[in-house]
């Protein structure tokens, strides 16, 4: 159990990773194509690449799920819906914010899931807060400098962080219930039909726009989605929501150093102290005492 948790700790942190550079993919790719084409092309190329991986384990598996089950496609059907509401506010807010706003913004989630853990009367032990708080700090010192001003963009992304706080919530309850590899293909689609049913109604683009923003649909297809949001599903078999939302919000500190070399962003000492403050808020969550009812209810998950 020690060894899974620890596992899914990684991997959520190389997920992190993968999404705070793809946050540069995202605002480059909208220089030339809407943010509803960009997020729909994108997912769709991430469905479509995971597809050999689906494909292989239901001819490898002696028992596997059928796509037809009811559960598995309301799973994946819910968590599409919550992807493709977030990630587009994501999308839009990045057309009027800085890739470092954004993060932060985006990161909120990290209070926004324990919070509605409690509401669903789910337990959340001192060390969770503890962290969150010191997560926030640490992304508000990274990211808000002085005469910070909340711009049209920084609102979108509020509203943004609440939906990515039930994604993260969504994709708990559901991956602990069927297969993880079925349940992010099922999202990815969802999100790629909406997306591009969304783009069909409010945007106009030519194929010549669409080749030059190929490469950021690459890296945000094949790396942000098909990597990043599969290893999500995954590693969140074996972790508590609210132990993955401060990992995940680690995102900011990768966007705002990918902002900052690729973009020109600034990152003063006071965006370092918030990156050594959010990793702090990490390791008080993973490694903070708990109860002994607390133990049990994660041995539970695990």
């Amino acid at each position: 159990m020690r060894s899974q948790a620890l596992r899914a700790d990684i991997l959520m942190l190389i997920t992190a990773m993968i999404w705070g550079t793809a946050f540069v993919a995202q605002r480059i790719g909208m220089d030339n194509i809407g943010p509803f084409l960009f997020t729909g092309l994108r997912f769709a190329l991430g469905a479509l690449a995971l597809l050999p991986l689906l494909i292989w384990r239901g001819r490898t598996e002696a028992r596997h799920e059928p796509f037809l089950q009811r559960g598995l496609l309301l799973g994946g059907l819910a968590m599409g819906l919550a992807l493709t509401i977030g990630i587009n506010l994501q999308q839009v807010g990045l057309l009027f914010t800085s890739v470092t706003n954004s993060g932060f913004i985006t990161g909120l989630y990290v209070i926004v899931v324990p919070l509605l853990g409690l509401a669903l009367g789910n337990r959340t032990g001192l060390g969770i807060w503890l962290g969150a708080l010191l997560a926030v700090v640490g992304m508000a010192l990274l990211s808000i400098g002085e005469g910070f001003q909340v711009a049209s963009g920084d609102w979108i992304q509020l509203a943004g962080a609440f939906v990515w706080g039930v994604h993260v919530l969504l994709v708990g309850f559901f991956v602990s219930r069927h297969d993880a590899i079925r349940l992010a293909f099922l999202q990815f689609a969802t999100c790629a039909v909406a997306s591009l049913l969304l783009a069909a109604v409010f945007e106009q683009t030519t194929f010549g726009a669409i080749w030059l923003a190929a490469p950021a649909l690459v890296y945000g297809g094949l790396f942000a989605v098909a990597v990043g949001y599969t290893l999500q599903v995954v590693a969140q078999k074996h972790a508590i929501a609210s132990h993955a939302a401060i990992i995940l919000s680690l995102e900011a500190v990768f966007a705002a150093i990918a902002g900052a070399l690729l973009l020109d962003e600034s990152l003063s000492l006071r965006g370092y102290l918030g990156c050594v403050l959010m990793f702090a808020g990490m390791l008080v969550a993973q490694l903070w005492p708990q109860r002994h009812d607390e133990q049990l209810a994660t041995a539970g998950k695990a």
